[in-house]
């Protein structure tokens, strides 16, 4: 059986909602189009967006799980974004300029006890992935059904945040592919390292609640990784239903 696309996924705002795609045009070097492209930075940071910075920066899921459950429609052309949430009505912003609106749509998501949201931000050398280089999340769903398994229930795999998705190859055969090339579609990927996993892989992407403690089931393969971060190295496109093969 060949490997092939199942899904792709890009997240507009860092932590902030996803958006599902049937094909993508991926250029070398760069992430997924308008992935992680703004970030909502903390109180306690100085990001600026001028440069790459870490996760810790930034309001993210692992340490306020409500945003889990923020989906994302973005229109490029005029970098609009539709936010929706269970408990909110939905917001639509363009990023650049309605930064407020947005902090005032997410009050209460944050828990008081967590550093609180500042400012949203636009990256503008590179995208705020957790990786500090340009990354492409190759999911696998193979290893995903095998945490499932373990776990002994379904699982969304929007708990994972990835971009690509792949059915067909063995559970954590990805993690065999360090230093490989991989080509999906006409793109060829560099598979540069294993996805270390949080606290956020617990939340119900439905409800932003903690329901899953995927950690310990993860653990009991020695590990807490989960997908990986790969380069892209020759431009392409991938759509749905593209094979995976790996040179």
């Amino acid at each position: 059986m060949t490997a092939r696309v199942t899904q792709i996924w890009r997240h507009p705002i860092k932590s902030h909602g996803r958006e599902s795609l049937d094909r993508v045009a991926l250029t070398a070097g760069q992430t997924v189009p308008w992935d992680r492209v703004w970030a909502v930075a903390l109180e306690n940071s100085d990001a600026d967006g001028s440069e790459w910075v870490s996760c810790g920066h930034f309001s993210r899921v692992s340490k306020a799980p409500a945003l889990m459950a923020i989906t994302a429609r973005l229109d490029p052309d005029s970098e609009t974004i539709v936010l929706s949430h269970p408990d909110r009505d939905d917001l639509t912003i363009q990023p650049d300029r309605d930064g407020a609106a947005l902090l005032d749509w997410v009050a209460g998501l944050v828990p008081e006890n967590r550093a609180q949201p500042a400012r949203l931000i636009r990256a503008r050398a590179q995208a705020m992935t957790d990786s500090d280089f340009p990354s492409v999340t190759l999911c696998n769903m193979s290893s995903h059904r095998a945490v499932e398994q373990k776990m002994g229930r379904p699982l969304s795999v929007l708990r994972w945040r990835g971009n690509i998705w792949m059915d067909g190859l063995a559970p954590w055969e990805e993690f065999e592919w360090m230093g490989r090339e991989v080509q999906i579609g006409s793109t060829i990927f560099k598979v540069r390292e294993r996805t270390d996993r949080c606290t956020a892989t617990t939340v119900n992407p439905d409800t932003g609640v903690r329901d899953a403690d995927t950690l310990s089931v993860l653990d009991t393969w020695g590990h807490r990784d989960f997908s990986v971060r790969a380069e892209v190295v020759r431009s392409g496109e991938v759509a749905i239903g593209d094979g995976v093969h790996l040179l």
